[in-house]
């Protein structure tokens, strides 16, 4: 009798072990899967941000798309190249002749992502004007975006390109804007 109650005990053990494990298969089946959470605390709004690097050969051809999707050309015909500086050429009709144009820049990418262009020489045909005075004269003929402002009597433009508009509200911020040693960098930021 005392060996017919050991194995009762045991048998009722063991099936009370089964009847836990499977129960405890049952709840943990029907448990919605957990998923370590990738964003992490106080970067949940934040910016995604790319970093881009690029060559003058390439932006050269992206500032000129740009200038002309854009309709930004206006009754004076012009077009960028970045060689060691910022080029600007164009043609300006007076006295019913067309002269031809060209003012170069030295850019400089600044801290909030801006770019100035100061301006470093200009020419107009054989005529010397003054440079404020074609700077005013490019402000008043050229249409111009909004976040480019030209400054005739400091001698400069400003590229606010934080207020570039950009299709789903990227933001692009110059980083490194070296053209003698081909160095460019932007940082995109797309909205999260």
């Amino acid at each position: 009798m005392a060996g017919s109650r050991k194995w009762r005990a045991l048998f009722f053990s063991l099936l009370f072990i089964n009847i836990f494990v499977i129960t405890l298969l049952i709840i943990l089946i029907s448990l919605p899967a957990t998923h370590d959470n990738i964003e992490q605390e106080g970067r949940v709004h934040e910016d995604i941000q790319f970093k881009v690097h690029t060559n003058k050969s390439d932006l050269n051809k992206l500032i000129n798309r740009y200038l002309t999707d854009e309709g930004l050309r206006g009754p004076i015909e012009y077009h960028v190249i970045l060689a060691e500086e910022v080029e600007l050429y164009g043609t300006v009709p007076a006295f019913g002749r067309d002269f031809e144009m060209k003012l170069t820049f030295e850019p400089k990418a600044l801290e909030n992502g801006d770019l100035l262009l100061k301006q470093k020489s200009m020419s107009l045909g054989q005529l010397n004007l003054p440079v404020s005075y074609i700077l005013s004269f490019i402000n008043k003929q050229y249409k111009i975006p909004d976040w480019v402002s030209i400054q005739p009597n400091e001698e400069k433009i400003y590229l606010s390109l934080q207020n570039l508009k950009l299709k789903s509200n990227v933001k692009v911020k110059a980083e490194e804007f070296d053209l003698e040693n081909d160095k460019i960098s932007f940082i995109l930021s797309v909205p999260n």
